[in-house]
């Protein structure tokens, strides 16, 4: 039952992730879900705000708890396409999401164990349940599709090596 709703949410995640795709963005998505419910949406908007905090996840914290009116985002999971980076890490720590639930990972600034790990020391106010490996398949083929794509579009070669999950 968890894993069917897991799934389904990480699909929503994906629609995000495919948005910042269309937008030239890394297709980084994010739902964060409440009572079963999807509050808040978001993706990559880094190169459309010049923001390197525009991250999905963190655009995605920023509605939810303007949505609950409350910084406290108890009671939460937030899904995400890839795994998530120190700032984000950070940012969910803080606002205390209940749950994280992440697709692929990023060798290249993972926290969650593939260049570092911030969940593993206790959090002395707040831990998080961590899901990891749901549609990572998918979420890895979306990166690999968009770097392929922005090589042939700026004639330059990316290493997608750093990229975790991503050949």
């Amino acid at each position: 039952m968890i894993q069917d709703k897991d799934t389904h949410f990480m699909h929503e995640a994906l629609k995000e992730a495919k948005k910042a795709f269309e937008a030239d963005e890394v297709p980084v998505g994010a739902v964060l879900v409440h009572k079963d419910k999807i509050i808040a949406r978001g993706h990559n908007q880094i190169e459309l705000l010049q923001d390197a905090t525009a991250h999905a996840e963190m655009l995605c914290l920023t509605a939810g708890a303007s949505v609950l009116e409350n910084w406290r985002l108890a009671d939460t999971t937030l899904y995400c396409t890839l795994e998530p980076c120190c700032m984000c890490a950070g940012a969910m720590l803080s606002s205390r999401i209940r749950r994280l639930v992440w697709a692929a990972s990023d060798l290249r600034l993972g926290a969650n164990g593939s260049w570092i790990n911030l969940f593993e020391h206790k959090h002395p106010m707040h831990s998080i349940e961590i899901t990891s490996g749901i549609l990572q398949e998918e979420a890895a083929a979306l990166m690999r599709e968009f770097f392929q794509k922005m090589r042939k579009k700026n004639g330059a070669k990316t290493d997608l090596s750093a990229l975790g999950a991503i050949d």
